[in-house]
């Protein structure tokens, strides 16, 4: 099971706000499950590939993906147009994967190229529940793979990049020039952007635990979620 605390977060935020935006259906029950055993399997093809393709990490990859692509193929059987989201998530998984081949999972690229990926299911969601107002649904996604990856530059300011000043200053002119952008569209939105903007600005000056940081992710995540439906 992948131990990464912050990639349920990144799973879950993008499937529900997708769904809640067009209303929950059936469809979604085993879209879902797709995409939790999909995650399975490429989290489990990382640690294969990582591991130089050593046996021992072979099973995981084999029932995971075996039972993703079950999950894939009901989805599909029951509503074919979503395929024409699929080759949205080629260049998000092969960078991911390539990563993972290369040790270097835990790299800037890396975490934003997986932000992106995980942000494109509020798309797939929102298609599958039937919406229609796709420049509305793009939007979403737009906002949700902007916070996620301003939390890539912000939670490396706590643990991986603390003290790292290039890395501070990112982290904090991402989020100020993600405040500016939000305002003509959805100045609510922009208080919260902009909350999130003094956090990586004060915050990294403090010792924080892992825990900590992922206990303020969730507040965080739901404040951007919600204010992002209700005002979008």
């Amino acid at each position: 099971m992948p131990n990464q605390h912050g990639a349920w977060a990144m799973l879950a935020t993008p499937l529900l706000v997708g769904i809640l935006a067009s209303g929950p259906a059936w469809i979604h029950l085993p879209l879902t499950a797709f995409w939790f055993l999909g995650y399975f399997a490429f989290f489990a093809t990382g640690i294969w590939l990582k591991a130089k393709r050593r046996v021992r990490h072979r099973p995981p990859v084999i029932v995971y993906g075996a039972a993703a692509a079950a999950a894939g193929v009901l989805t599909l059987v029951l509503q074919p147009a979503l395929i024409r989201w699929a080759p949205l998530f080629a260049v998000p998984l092969g960078v991911g994967l390539i990563a993972s081949a290369l040790r270097d999972e835990r790299s800037l690229w890396s975490g934003l190229s997986t932000t992106i990926g995980s942000s494109l299911m509020t798309l797939v969601a929102y298609d599958a529940g039937g919406g229609t107002d796709f420049p509305r649904a793009w939007l979403l996604a737009a906002v949700i793979a902007t916070y996620f990856a301003g939390t890539v530059f912000y939670v490396k300011t706590l643990i991986r990049e603390r003290g790292n000043e290039l890395y501070y200053w990112l982290s904090v002119g991402f989020h100020a020039l993600a405040t500016l952008a939000v305002i003509p569209f959805a100045p609510a939105l922009s208080l919260v952007f902009a909350a999130l903007t003094v956090r990586a600005a004060i915050v990294p000056a403090f010792p924080v635990t892992p825990k900590q940081a992922g206990i303020g992710e969730i507040f965080s995540t739901v404040a951007v979620a919600l204010t992002a439906l209700l005002t979008i």
